[in-house]
């Protein structure tokens, strides 16, 4: 694994296209959520956000340290707002906050903190991340989804359910990992 596909943020929403039973948009953008203005970008830039499924009405953005520690290298630069790259990182996070569920989309925010890292990676244990996964996209009750988007989320955690209490979650999260790592989904 290298370079982007093989990152953090690309397993977590790998996991989330498992979970969800779809494949989701990598790095989405919208008309109405953009960056700070520019004078090479008056309207400012369009902010991409992690994964996006459409059909779903679901927004995840995955948070590596970054987010929520000091990179002194990083942030230190100056950016088209006026403030060092941590700020101005904050800054486009909450609007990403306020504005997605204005726009009718449910957020879900997973921390990369939320899993068991080792060197600044996540470790890689399937079945482990799976169920952090999906703690996250259906034990989060959304404030308001569409009749349909909110059956499919209850059969899901319903499925995932029968799952874990069978005992079963670990030896088809395990079979399914297996699977895709050996090229096979």
């Amino acid at each position: 694994m290298s370079g982007r596909a093989g990152s953090d943020e690309h397993y977590v929403l790998d996991l989330c296209d498992e979970v969800l039973g779809r494949k989701g948009d990598r790095q989405a953008t919208f008309d109405w959520l953009r960056g700070d203005p520019s004078p090479a970008r008056p309207r400012g830039a369009k902010l991409p956000v992690d994964g996006y499924w459409p059909d779903l009405g679901l927004v995840v953005e995955f948070q590596e340290e970054q987010h929520s520690q000091p990179s002194p290298f990083f942030d230190r630069r100056r950016t088209v707002s006026g403030v060092g790259r941590g700020e101005q990182r904050r800054i486009y996070d909450e609007r990403k906050r306020a504005l997605i569920p204005q726009h009718g989309l449910r957020l879900v925010v997973i921390e990369k903190a939320a899993f068991v890292v080792k060197s600044r990676r996540i470790v890689r244990d399937c079945a482990e991340d799976l169920a952090v996964v999906r703690d996250h996209l259906f034990d989060e009750e959304p404030a308001a989804l569409p009749d349909d988007v909110e059956r499919l989320f209850a059969e899901q955690r319903e499925y995932w359910g029968m799952l874990r209490d069978s005992g079963a979650v670990d030896a088809a999260a395990e079979v399914e990992c297996m699977r895709r790592e050996i090229g096979g989904g």
